[in-house]
């Protein structure tokens, strides 16, 4: 397990950006939206590179994962490829890896970018090889469904720019507990951090800045709370410096930071809340792997060294 920090070129114009589908297979019905995403990417004079397998459903649930890690190990080793974007999430992209070239992906660093499921991969591979990877919007769900200014914004800012400091603004930002700390980022998805405890492709969450997001919609709170249960029966909140949390909506309207402070009161690192980084909410692009400083009092984020170069 890498701790050191290994950040990828940004994009230009220009650049080839690789489409991969590690995760869930691509259903016809939302192929309108797989077009739009790669019609926004050449808009911005982006060009979108397919992989092999991107449009596979070969186990009728998904593809293999060797389909899958076949093609994210060869984008990475593609040097014509600047940056790797994933479709979407799902449920299973963990099944990759233990078929990941984690070698070829330390000598080959590039942008890797994905949201829910691929929480799993985003912090694999920075766990494993020390490349930041990014949290953020996907190709059908974020660039396919009409992106925000804020969404474009804070991809174009982050991964062209390179732009680093204080995390922009798109909602409210809530003080849950009192506090500042400064740490590394990891996190996504509280049900996809859970699937990378207790394997050796987990993080290390000593002194992190943990960020967490769940998908709320249909879903009550005690499944949220059986979430961060687990997670901290993993021993992770023992060992964070600050917890920042993402958008949630939940069908019986309970708000994620009620969940978190009745499941963690033992604890008293910072707690920080905003609606800037989840599912179906406008989305910053967050690096994984970078140090950031979290203040709950002034409700800020800011990232403290380079993401790109």
């Amino acid at each position: 397990m890498l701790d050191t920090c290994m950040i990828p070129e940004r994009l230009k114009a220009g650049d080839c950006i690789g489409i991969i589908s590690p995760s869930g297979a691509m259903e016809k019905e939302r192929m309108g939206q797989f077009e739009h995403g790669r019609a926004f990417f050449e808009k911005h004079e982006f060009k979108v590179i397919l992989a092999k397998n991107a449009l596979s459903n070969s186990l009728g649930y998904s593809a293999s994962p060797a389909e899958k890690a076949e093609d994210l190990n060869s984008m990475f080793k593609d040097n014509s490829i600047k940056a790797i974007i994933c479709s979407q999430g799902g449920q299973n992209s963990n099944s990759i890896l233990p078929l990941l070239d984690f070698k070829s992906i330390a000598k080959n660093p590039k942008i890797f970018l994905g949201i829910s499921d691929i929480t799993v991969l985003l912090n694999a591979i920075y766990s494993r090889t020390g490349l930041v990877t990014f949290h953020g919007n996907d190709l059908v769900w974020g660039f396919g469904r009409n992106p925000t200014a804020y969404d474009i914004l804070e991809f174009d800012d982050r991964l062209v720019g390179g732009k680093t400091g204080l995390i922009t603004k798109n909602s409210e930002w809530i003080c849950v507990r009192e506090g500042n700390a400064k740490g590394v980022l990891i996190g996504g998805s509280i049900n996809c951090m859970n699937k990378l405890v207790g394997t050796k492709f987990a993080p290390d969450f000593k002194g992190k800045i943990l960020f967490l997001e769940s998908y709320g919609e249909g879903r009550t709170a005690d499944e949220l709370d059986g979430q961060i249960q687990r997670l901290k029966q993993s021993g992770a909140f023992e060992k964070i410096k600050g917890l920042w949390l993402g958008y949630y909506k939940s069908k019986d309207n309970f708000a994620i930071e009620t969940v978190v402070q009745n499941s963690l009161k033992e604890f008293d690192f910072p707690i920080l809340k905003c609606n800037d980084f989840g599912h179906n909410t406008p989305n910053t692009t967050i690096p994984i792997g970078v140090k950031a400083e979290l203040d709950a009092d002034k409700r800020t984020l800011e990232i403290l060294e380079k993401c790109v170069k």
